[in-house]
């Protein structure tokens, strides 16, 4: 048991709680950035290839449409329906292939961001779906070819959504960067267990907890008022 009134324990737990901070917003901002990236492109084919879709026919060919549609919902609905301490587990050998080993703080960005990727990819596909079709409709009696519907019509008026569904995404992965500390993954998940769990410090379980509410509470009220700025432009 760690002895709170120790000489130095102040100090200590504040230097690790900053370096356990460090790491766990390190690992959530590059796995935001990609899921960011990979999310909306797979959210965005979801919606243009299903009937009706701007890309419904492909290359000319509505089989191509439909089957590029079927795999992408089934990429979408597997990573969804796997819970994501099996996932971590299951990721372990292709984690060590792609990075060389399986636990660290960088490691760990694998597994969140194969989590991350299809649960945004499904708020951007409900979010694009609640964009007005008379605008696509407009855009595309006046000659607007399909990238143009896409870039400068449905994503930029799905953008409010967009933001919400992106905190939303944030906020889980934040919880999901705690629990891949269980295995090594570092971070504030890791503090939890080495010191709260292992070493029965209850001012250490405390303190991440205060940390990982304040950061959540801080991305939420950023990504309300921003996307309440972007539904009022």
């Amino acid at each position: 048991m760690i002895d709170s009134t120790a000489p130095g324990f102040w100090p200590q737990l504040f230097e690790t709680l900053l370096k356990a901070t460090g790491e766990t917003l390190y690992q959530v901002g590059v796995t935001m950035i990609i899921t960011l990236v990979i999310g909306l492109a797979l959210g965005t084919l979801l919606v243009v290839t299903d009937r009706g879709g701007i890309l419904e026919r492909p290359f000319g060919s509505i089989v191509a449409g439909r089957i590029i549609n079927a795999v992408t919902q089934t990429v979408v609905n597997l990573g969804r329906s796997i819970p994501f301490i099996i996932l971590m587990i299951a990721l372990i050998p292709f984690t060590r292939l792609l990075l060389g080993s399986a636990f660290g703080v960088t490691a760990a960005i694998v597994p969140l961001t194969v989590a991350a990727i299809p649960f945004y990819a499904r708020i951007v596909e409900i979010s694009l779906r609640e964009v007005n079709e008379g605008l696509v409709e407009a855009g595309h009696s006046l000659g607007a070819t399909r990238w143009q519907l896409v870039s400068k019509v449905i994503i930029p008026e799905a953008v409010p959504g967009l933001i919400r569904g992106f905190t939303t995404t944030v906020v889980s992965i934040v919880n999901y960067s705690a629990i891949v500390g269980a295995i090594g993954g570092g971070g504030l998940g890791d503090v939890a267990i080495r010191y709260g769990h292992q070493r029965y410090s209850v001012i250490h379980i405390v303190a991440v907890i205060i940390v990982l509410v304040a950061i959540v509470q801080i991305v939420q009220v950023v990504g309300a008022r921003l996307a309440n700025r972007m539904s009022h432009r």
